[in-house]
């Protein structure tokens, strides 16, 4: 995600050259990438787009990531067929193209993909994750949809508003230190009004050294330095989907 000025700052990550295990259906009205598991058990993961869209590599990769974990996991086009941002468009667009793209009003697909989810796959507990745009999605999901038994959002912007804190069920928050959007004023925040209000699990982790992207926009041979805490990351993610779905 990106605060009002400026591009998120996924675009200095990687994209991964990554085909994909799943595939593509019709949900409705949106499209989505699907893939199902084996050993899925009446499991499954919704999985929330970046800025980038619901046809990034690297989303579709952390999609096939958690479904090797035993869930069926999707990615609808939240865009609902509008262009995502493209990296190389001009900056002082930004502002205008996110106007019609709000994170918190993704209601009614939503509902599409739990209807598809439960009738088409046969779903019985479901959870959601999200990055960047998505990780701001989550948050609102969490607060609003008792049937999501697990969350982990992953650098969504904090909205400074009372409403934010009444999670329904558990929530994993992950942030990066050294984050260009999200400041460490804004975690220690959303930390404080938890701790006051939150009646369910939940837990925020800051990855000390890291930046806006690091779970799912870099590469894991990016740098050493870098990969013990991405795969920490992931594997704190998966982590929380095991115990609360």
């Amino acid at each position: 995600m990106a605060n009002e000025a400026y591009p998120c700052p996924c675009d200095i990550g990687h994209r991964l050259e990554y085909g994909g295990m799943g595939c593509e259906v019709q949900v409705e009205h949106i499209k989505a990438y699907v893939t199902k598991s084996p050993v899925a058990a009446g499991k499954a993961v919704i999985v929330i787009q970046d800025i980038f869209g619901w046809q990034l590599p690297n989303t579709r990769y952390m999609a096939d990531m958690i479904a090797g974990n035993g869930y069926i996991t999707i990615v609808p086009d939240f865009f609902v067929g509008q262009e995502p941002w493209d990296p190389s468009a001009d900056r002082s667009t930004f502002s205008e193209w996110l106007k019609t793209k709000n994170a918190q009003k993704i209601d009614k697909e939503v509902d599409a993909v739990l209807r598809y989810l439960k009738q088409e796959c046969h779903a019985q507990k479901i959870g959601v994750v999200g990055f960047c745009w998505g990780g701001i999605a989550v948050h609102h999901l969490m607060m609003k949809y008792s049937e999501f038994r697990a969350g982990v959002s992953v650098y969504g912007i904090v909205k400074d508003s009372e409403d934010v804190y009444n999670l329904k069920n558990p929530t994993l928050f992950i942030f990066a230190e050294n984050d260009a959007v999200i400041p460490l004023e804004q975690v220690s925040l959303l930390t404080q009004k938890l701790k006051e209000h939150c009646k369910v699990a939940y837990q925020i982790k800051t990855f000390s050294g890291q930046t806006h992207g690091f779970v799912h926009r870099k590469r894991e041979d990016c740098s050493p330095a870098d990969k013990p805490y991405i795969d920490e990351a992931r594997r704190n993610l998966l982590e929380w989907l095991s115990k609360y779905i």
